[in-house]
């Protein structure tokens, strides 16, 4: 279950009001969120210029995570099969806010049970706490009996194909909700047909 820090975190990392045709906040315009240095789960360096001309559902979390991350990771399968041939436009990518624990082989095998075609990313401490940075993100080691766990911000936010941001869905974002707003984007800037 999400803790009260992870959802105070959500609710604030969007300073943008929700206005326009959209459910979730529009991002259009905003500084921020236009970098991204990390790697691929092959160790291959990956950045936002590698998703260029597609959309990108981003979201941040860890694979430890017992509720909040393997709920956004199947909404955002969710929402690409039901935007139909759309969804093909789609690329959906989770950064890990855990690299001690996410290494490229267990990320790759947490992110294949969700479906094909999901590319995790992530870094060492410092590209981790940068990509964050970026992105408005923010996360905090929070100990355990046995270990520890991770309190993070957990926003998908959407990239448009130029690289920059155009939404952001909070957790409890309805499916449907994400899919109209999703079409209404791609439909808008598509332009007349």
């Amino acid at each position: 279950m999400p803790s009260v820090l992870c959802l105070a975190l959500a609710l604030s990392a969007c300073t943008a009001a929700p206005t326009g045709p959209f459910h979730g906040t529009d991002l259009s315009g905003v500084s921020y969120g236009r970098s991204l240095a990390l790697q691929g789960t092959d160790g291959q360096p990956r950045g936002l210029g590698d998703f260029r001309g597609d959309y990108v559902l981003l979201s941040f979390g860890y694979t430890h995570c017992p509720e909040v991350c393997p709920t956004s990771l199947v909404k955002a399968t969710q929402v690409r099969r039901a935007l139909g041939e759309d969804g093909a436009r789609l690329r959906i990518v989770f950064v890990t806010v855990d690299p001690q624990r996410d290494t490229g082989p267990v990320l790759d095998e947490y992110v294949r049970a969700f479906g094909d075609g999901i590319v995790a990313l992530r870094g060492d401490e410092m590209q981790t706490r940068l990509a964050a940075q970026a992105f408005r993100v923010t996360y905090r080691q929070v100990p355990t009996r046995s270990s520890y766990a991770m309190d993070h911000t957990m926003v998908n936010y959407v990239i448009g194909p130029d690289g920059r941001l155009r939404l952001a869905f909070q957790y409890d974002q309805p499916v449907a909700q994400m899919v109209d707003d999703l079409q209404v984007l791609m439909t808008r800037e598509r332009g007349p047909g």
